[in-house]
């Protein structure tokens, strides 16, 4: 069991610290998962929180097919999911202002201009390549994990993977990034 599902356990147990550990281990990382879904990064903020709240009050069964972490992002992107469908209904920021609010909190956690023109790299691909890549290099999920989270078979996650990779490789050339193995 990892320390993911053991901090749940405890909380579900009544240890009200466990919830805390959750929130501090997860927080960052959910929040960028989901701005990787919705694309401005003060609503993944409140779908990250949802999320969580969403974990606190109805206290889902975990069953351990997954890690910890897979199962929560799975609960994340269907939140994020539901949020874009209502938040089609409400008024919109503006794409420029989330653009711009998105792109200086990014800045921040992606704290080199490499990553940073990586990141806007990936900003162009499309949904399911951004995703894909973002739970494979920066979560560093398996492939099994990705299948979970994405809801789709291995072998769509590899194809998936590949053009994702093709199509990244493609963007940074055309912009002249020095890459390694992109």
């Amino acid at each position: 069991m990892d320390n993911g599902a053991q901090n749940y356990l405890r909380y579900k147990n009544g240890d009200d610290l466990g919830f805390y550990e959750i929130v501090r281990e997860y927080y960052d990382g959910l929040t960028m998962y989901i701005n990787g879904i919705v694309g401005d990064y003060c609503r993944a903020e409140e779908l990250a929180d949802d999320t969580l709240l969403k974990l606190a009050v109805k206290r889902p069964n975990y069953n351990g097919r997954s890690s910890f972490k897979t199962w929560l992002y799975s609960i994340g992107r269907n939140v994020a999911l539901d949020g874009m469908r209502k938040k089609a209904h409400a008024d919109a920021v503006s794409l420029e202002e989330a653009a711009a609010e998105a792109q200086s909190a990014e800045s921040d956690y992606l704290k080199t201009e490499r990553n940073v023109q990586l990141y806007k790299a990936l900003e162009q691909l499309k949904p399911d390549y951004r995703e894909v890549l973002y739970l494979s290099y920066f979560e560093n999920m398996k492939t099994e994990q990705i299948c979970d989270v994405m809801k789709k078979s291995k072998s769509n996650v590899y194809t998936l993977i590949s053009r994702a990779q093709n199509a990244l490789k493609e963007i940074l050339v055309k912009e002249g990034f020095v890459y390694e193995n992109v």
